[in-house]
Order: structure tokens, then sequence, then C-alpha cells
């Protein structure tokens, strides 16, 4: 018996230790040190949460609030997403680089974004016709953001030089200066272009 309520003792002990305390401290810290990010990584304008940095969204037409599933030609667009961009269903296609149905897919989305950008099909970067591997990916290659700059200033009536400049500013660099490659977060570039005066 005695040896029983011991063991129960400990199990009260550790359930404190690694069920409350050790959770709380480590919420304590990340909201202090770390508050954008324990949050969400959330993105706002005008007060209000528009997204977030971390999963990529749709920048479709919307008429009458629903979305047309048209791409908006005022907005940079991201790359295809496998599941749409639902954070519930993140996941890549799985279709091998021989798959047929995939040679077939990329090839209709190279044609679409040609056209829609209004460039040659050999110019249109593997990244605007690939989805990536968790489909919620906000970042695009440099070369897509400015393969939209001429599309998206002619739409909002913008001076083409003042956005570059913002695809210029909104450019992240490799990590540690070595790692990946260059890349625009997609949410935060049309955030700032939302913003652009």
């Amino acid at each position: 018996m005695r040896t029983h309520l011991a063991a129960l003792r400990m199990l009260l002990v550790f359930t404190v230790i690694t069920g409350i305390a050790y959770p709380l401290l480590v919420t304590g810290v990340a909201q202090a040190a770390f508050s954008g990010q324990a949050n969400g990584s959330l993105v706002k304008q005008n007060g209000k949460t528009v997204g977030s940095s971390l999963i990529g969204q749709n920048f479709n037409i919307v008429k009458n609030g629903k979305d047309t599933g048209k791409p908006d030609p005022q907005w940079f667009q991201p790359r295809p997403s496998a599941g749409g961009y639902d954070p519930t269903v993140s996941g890549a296609s799985n279709l091998g680089p021989n798959n047929t149905d995939l040679i077939k897919t990329i090839k209709e989305r190279k044609a679409a974004v040609a056209a829609f950008d209004g460039v040659s099909p050999d110019s249109v970067p593997a990244d605007a016709v690939t989805a990536s591997g968790s489909g919620l990916d906000p970042a695009i290659s440099k070369a897509y953001a400015y393969e939209q700059v001429a599309r998206v200033a002619k739409a909002r009536g913008l001076d083409t030089a003042a956005v570059n400049k913002l695809v210029a500013d909104n450019t992240h660099s490799r990590a540690l200066g070595f790692l990946g490659e260059e890349y625009v977060n997609v949410v935060e570039l049309n955030l700032a272009l939302a913003n652009l005066k």
C-alpha cells in the first residue's frame, strides 16, 4: 500500500510539473518573447485580421460576396495549391514527375498563367504551375513575382517602377545567407500593395 501511495504522489507531482507548470511557462515565454509568431503570424489591415503570413491564400475576383474562382488581375497570385489553401486538407497532389495527369495539368496551368500575365509560356517559372509540398506555402519566387508586375500595375493604374520597388522591398533573402532561394511572401506583398498610396 505504501508503494502505491508513493507512486500516486509521484504521478500527481509530475502531472502538475509536466501537464500544468511546464506548458504555462512555455506559453508565457512564447507570448512575451515571440508574441506574433505564437499567435499565428497574423496579418492585419485596419485592425482586421486578413490572413497569416505562414499560409497562402487565393486572391480571386469576388462578386456579391462570393469567390468566383477566377484570379483577380489586381493582385499578385500565389502558386497553385493541391488543397485550395484549405489548412484542414494540407498536402501535395502526390503525383510523380512522369504522371500523365500532372504533365497535362502543368501544361494547362502554364498556358493559363502565360495568357493571364501576358507573357510567353516559356518564361513562366516552375512555381507558377506547381504546388508546394504542403499546398499552403505563401512564398513565390522572385521570377514569378516580377512576371506579374506589369499585369498588376496595369490593372491598378500604377507605375510599373513603383510595383517593381514593392516586389524588391518584399523580397526575403536566403536563410543564413546561403540556404534556399530568395522568395516573396505573396500575402505580405499584397498587403503592401493594398497599402500603396
